[in-house]
């Protein structure tokens, strides 16, 4: 990775940002402060809401911090699917005492806004998920000082963040939690997505940029198998989850290690876009029947997944998770860091004991 944004943060370890609640300001000061890079996640906030998170975290730590936008989503054609699907939830709305939400509630997440807001407050990095920003959005970031990453879940779509100019991209395998970050999303495509380490390497092959490795991760050797791939860091979503810095529900930490959910799976039931999340009874009967319309079906279950919560009712929940959730550890997301920067240099120290030309360890 360039050494001006290696600079940032001392190990190459990335806090993803985890939208709905969870990448609070206290988990990106904590991770930040341990010597990681600390994100926001602005999904699904008001330009003013992300504005006031990112004064509280400067409030909490002067170390580099991200902050992770969404693109804004094409329009979807096939309102007569998404009216189906709303008339298949209807008993999901009577037995949770709640109506369903508008799926017309919009489709750019404010994004003109919150890009209005980052370059009049700059911060020291920008992500973007769901697809590419315009060239001149990255160049006038960046002429704010600011870096630069956009997702991408193949070589292909690497290489389209190479031609927009961003500093880096952020490899996300499909083993990942949460939305998959593909830049158009085509139902075709479902279960093609590409593992971690066989992603990196292409996308290292692929593009000339600086490569963050993320899908799955929850290990120090992990971190340091991406790093021989060719990434220059990895990104850690379900690892953080369940710190109690995390601003994820009780519940949902909780299930992550629970013995009921065993799996997980890549869904349209909550959001209308593939997500991989802990298999539960909403996924199980919805997910085989949920359109691929986004962000409509995500506007359309968020009264479920609240009033799911409310009632305590796992089950009803988007229970997002990598497939690496069992190995979630009830860590302070500080001392978490601390664990898997020894951890990375524990395999560094075990690899490097391996002779480069094969033969006897001695």
């Amino acid at each position: 990775m360039s050494s001006a944004l290696t600079d940032l943060f001392p190990y190459p370890i990335v806090q993803a940002p985890m939208a709905g609640g969870v990448s609070v300001p206290q988990l990106a000061a904590a991770v930040s402060e341990a010597g990681g890079l600390g994100f926001l996640a602005a999904g699904y906030k008001t330009a003013d809401g992300m504005y006031q998170e990112i004064k509280q975290l400067r409030g909490l730590t002067g170390r580099p911090f991200g902050v992770n936008l969404f693109m804004p989503q094409p329009e979807y054609a096939e309102c007569g699917a998404v009216d189906l699907y709303a008339h298949q939830l209807a008993g999901e709305a009577a037995w949770y005492e709640t109506e369903l939400g508008d799926p017309d509630s919009g489709r750019d997440d404010g994004y003109d806004a919150k890009l209005a807001v980052l370059l009049d407050n700059p911060v020291p990095v920008v992500s973007f998920h769901f697809g590419v920003p315009a060239r001149e959005v990255v160049d006038s970031l960046q002429w704010a000082g600011t870096f630069v990453l956009v997702t991408a879940t193949t070589a292909e779509e690497a290489l389209a963040v190479q031609r927009a100019g961003a500093d880096a991209v952020i490899a996300q395998g499909v083993e990942a939690g949460g939305h998959q970050g593909t830049h158009r999303d085509l139902p075709e495509n479902d279960g093609s997505g590409i593992g971690v380490l066989a992603l990196v390497a292409q996308v290292h092959e692929a593009v000339s940029i600086p490569v963050v490795a993320a899908g799955g991760i929850m290990r120090g050797s992990q971190i340091a198998a991406v790093l021989a791939a060719g990434a220059s860091a990895a990104q850690l979503g379900t690892a953080f989850l369940g710190t109690p810095e995390s601003g994820a529900h009780a519940l949902h930490k909780q299930a992550l290690t629970d013995p009921l959910f065993a799996r997980t799976e890549l869904t349209r039931a909550f959001s209308g876009r593939p997500a991989r999340g802990l298999v539960n009874r909403f996924l199980r009967e919805h997910g085989p029947y949920a359109p691929a319309a986004y962000p409509e079906i995500h506007h359309l279950t968020s009264p479920l997944r609240k009033a799911a919560a409310e009632a305590g009712d796992a089950q009803g929940m988007a229970l997002w998770a990598g497939q690496g959730h069992r190995m979630a550890r009830e860590l302070p997301a500080g001392q978490l860091v601390e664990v898997l920067a020894a951890e990375l240099e524990a395999a560094r120290t075990a690899l490097s004991a391996f002779p480069a030309s094969g033969g006897e360890v001695r």
